[in-house]
């Protein structure tokens, strides 16, 4: 993550100077919002969001109606009496009115609540409502962390219905406060066009929010960014958004199903160019979600997010570098294997092997060993990891017996995998024992979601890398899934002590239920 300045921790006293020194810093000639005499005001569109935390910085996100001006403000007192006044970020129609600042210089460990402002570039006296937030920065000590993980949002036809609450699982997960959220994926579903009603098995109807742009699948930058903005209708999001942080990544759905450079479209689309909605597609996903830029290449998803001494997460991009999906067969690797590619599989070896934190999440968009198949009607090619084959990995598998083979020979411990992506919830524990492959550590993947989308599964699995199904409650086979209704939304929860480091899994849904949980001991260096 880039800097600005010194990445030493702050304290809350240095804060209150920087405080202090910038509490005047609202543009000259632009009014304070209760002054504001404009007969039409900025407004703020979709919420507030933060993102991608750490021990002394956090992204803030929100959205204007018009070009303006944003003003932030940071403080450590919900009364803002000690605001900080951050530089300002004018937004415009290129960005489509966004507004994104990574802001540095916080104290560890604390309370963080800002504030935005938009003031309109045309009229220096119309000014917004001021919209606030919070979000907790990460401990330089040991403290209980606690965050959630699931993915898959308004997918297969379901969108926001009202009547039924919207998207309530977000609702459920605001409950345990966590310090942050993992959104493992298909954030938006750009491939999922709504109708204003559905009827469900029981007789009732699912009546959807309608919105122009997801009457149909996205092709346009303009389409794209209406599947956020969509979601961000739902009342439950916006709440969870303004204090809870988001730590995105993007899978298939952000662009269309199963997309890699093979891609075929279907007579919906009339735009055939794969790379060109992937690229209309990025942007959107930068633009509304709080992700942190990376220096290094524009537009990275993977990235490393420290949360204190007791956890780091690694976030994996399975989408971007991929070759063609196919049938995943091949013997030596070539362009055919290449799933996280030579790039990020170096990158993640080197900051797996820096990283001192006690547990170290790897948060993937998709499984390690279920078979997701490219032509799931006739079980054709494969979108996936794992090929149908358990024996010596082949084709993408080879990647992760690289990097299982290097966490083992490196004596990395304590690594767990978190995911989402096939729609139900499961706990897998991989034995070597159990293994075609051998050459690796036992360790543990958990399977979580959809957050809000149809229900599926349980999908196979392959036993290259010898997952043994611990739990998993999912559609039990049901050819065509399962709506929000039937209640099998999941999320995941991880609760780490602070005294011991014993971290604390437990699979959830919508309800609230605790389905299944482990306590996993940390190993000692």
């Amino acid at each position: 993550m880039p800097r600005t300045s010194s990445s030493r921790p702050k304290s809350r006293r240095t804060f209150l100077k920087v405080a202090s020194a910038g509490a005047l810093m609202i543009p000259a000639g632009l009014a304070m919002p209760r002054l504001s005499r404009a007969v039409s005001r900025p407004v703020v569109t979709h919420g507030l969001q933060a993102g991608d935390v750490g021990v002394d910085h956090g992204v803030i996100w929100a959205r204007a109606d018009r070009p303006a001006r944003a003003i932030i403000e940071v403080a450590t007192t919900e009364g803002f009496r000690d605001a900080r006044t951050l530089p300002y970020v004018d937004v415009l129609p290129e960005t489509d009115y966004v507004a994104k600042l990574l802001v540095e210089n916080l104290p560890a460990g604390h309370d963080i609540f800002y504030r935005v402002t938009f003031f309109d570039l045309a009229d220096a006296n119309a000014i917004s409502e001021p919209v606030s937030g919070r979000f907790r920065t990460a401990p330089t000590g040991l403290r209980d962390v606690s965050f959630t993980w699931s993915g898959d949002t308004a997918g297969q036809g379901w969108g926001i219905d009202l009547d039924r609450g919207g998207m309530k699982a977000y609702a459920t997960m605001l409950k345990h406060q966590p310090d942050f959220f993992i959104h493992c994926g298909d954030t938006v579903y750009a491939d999922g066009p709504l109708a204003a009603e559905v009827d469900l098995p029981d007789g009732s109807k699912w009546k959807n929010v309608m919105i122009e742009e997801k009457a149909k699948v996205a092709e346009t930058l303009a389409e794209f960014r209406a599947q956020y903005k969509y979601n961000l209708m739902d009342q439950n999001l916006l709440a969870f958004n303004a204090q809870v942080p988001m730590l995105a990544q993007w899978d298939d759905h952000e662009v269309t199903n199963n997309w890699s450079d093979s891609k075929v479209f279907d007579d919906r689309y009339t735009e055939k160019n794969v790379r060109l909605l992937a690229a209309r597609a990025a942007r959107a996903f930068h633009e509304f979600m709080p992700i942190a830029p990376v220096a290094a290449e524009q537009g990275r998803v993977y990235r490393k997010v420290s949360y204190g001494p007791l956890l780091d997460v690694f976030f994996v991009d399975m989408r971007r570098y991929r070759g063609p999906n196919g049938g995943n067969l091949e013997a030596e690797p070539g362009v055919n294997t290449v799933f996280l590619g030579r790039d990020q599989i170096e990158w993640l070896k080197r900051e797996l092997l820096a990283s001192k934190a006690t547990w170290k999440v790897i948060s993937a968009d998709m499984p390690l060993s279920l078979l997701i198949w490219n032509d799931a009607e006739n079980k054709k090619g494969f979108e996936g990891i794992a090929n149908n084959e358990p024996g010596a990995p082949r084709g993408r598998e080879m990647e992760f017996a690289e990097l299982l083979s290097f966490m083992k020979a490196a004596k990395i411990r304590n690594t767990v995998w978190l995911t989402a992506d096939v729609h139900y919830t499961a706990a897998h524990y991989y034995d070597p024992n159990k293994a075609a492959f051998q050459d690796f550590n036992p360790f543990w993947e958990f399977v979580s979601g959809p957050i809000h989308a149809g229900t599926f599964g349980p999908n196979e699995l392959d036993m290259t890398f010898g997952p043994d199904v611990k739990y998993a409650k999912s559609a039990d086979g049901t050819v065509d899934g399962l709506s929000p209704a039937a209640g099998l939304q999941f999320f995941g929860h991880v609760k780490i002590a602070g005294d011991t480091g014993v971290m604390t899994v437990t699979l959830r849904d919508v309800a609230d239920a605790a389905l299944w949980s482990v306590d996993l001991t940390p190993e000692q260096a």
